[in-house]
């Protein structure tokens, strides 16, 4: 497909954050106010899809575990196809785009159709999640490295996962609701004790938010006990642990 390029327009892929519409930064608080054209994630929140213009045009393209409305490829069709036809894009995705947002291809697709395009960052679920939870993923008792891992993937069985979680490390589970079974038994023969602490946040920094705490060992009862949907995020170690006492000690080390 050919076009002028002083008719293309511009994509811009934008991170809506955790879900709490305040979290937004200004550019893309700003971007979504003034777009003509908002294609979306179905994980946005509902708060944030209402400050769009009444006159906006919204195109869901939710993806769940089971159903894709689109499939990647079509997602990134659809981005150039709208750019190529003049109109300026906000691609709005939950989290950043760059972390498990598949920004990355979309960036691609875009740039090899000859679209411009930019990245607006957005607090990663990671970051927005632990905050609210008050869960620390990096403390000077606990831990010093933090690694973010897909639970949900291809090749997930295939992947060794030794080293990521353990003594004085934080380990970050994106989509793994779904397949937490499998992720407990592999942490566990990869060398990960049964009784290392995990926290589940569920609905991060929105008014149903839930943070559910037990061991490893007992991390896919605890999600299906509790009935834990998406947007559900797993954080494995030691910081998240006594919670109080954890905020206690940030408290007292901010006084020294």
């Amino acid at each position: 497909m050919q076009a002028n390029p002083a008719s293309i327009g511009r994509v811009h892929l934008v991170g809506a954050g955790p879900g709490d519409p305040d979290l937004l930064t200004l550019r893309a608080a700003r971007l979504l106010m003034n777009a003509a054209l908002i294609v979306h994630d179905g994980l946005v929140d509902p708060a944030i899809l209402a400050m769009a213009k009444p006159s906006a045009r919204l195109i869901s393209v939710a993806k769940s575990r089971a159903r894709h409305t689109m499939r990647q490829e079509e997602i990134n069709a659809l981005l150039v196809r709208e750019a190529l036809a003049g109109h300026d894009v906000v691609r709005l995705k939950g989290g950043d785009p760059f972390v498990f947002g598949r920004g990355g291809e979309e960036a691609e697709a875009c740039h090899a159709a000859g679209v411009p395009v930019d990245v607006v960052p957005g607090i990663s679920s990671a970051l927005g999640a632990s905050a609210a939870a008050q869960i620390p993923l990096t403390h000077r008792d606990h831990a010093s490295i933090v690694t973010f891992v897909a639970g949900q993937c291809k090749g997930l069985t295939d992947q060794d996962w030794s080293g990521l979680a353990g003594k004085g490390r934080t380990l970050v589970i994106f989509m793994g609701i779904a397949t937490a079974a499998q992720i407990a038994e592999k942490l566990m023969a990869d060398g990960l004790a049964p009784d290392v602490p995990v926290a589940v946040i569920e609905n991060a920094t929105r008014s149903a938010m839930r943070v559910l705490r037990g061991p490893l060992a007992g991390l896919a009862d605890l999600i299906a006990d509790a009935k834990v949907q998406s947007p559900a995020l797993i954080v494995i170690g030691h910081v998240t642990a006594e919670p109080d006492n954890t905020i206690r000690a940030l408290a007292l080390e901010a006084t020294k």
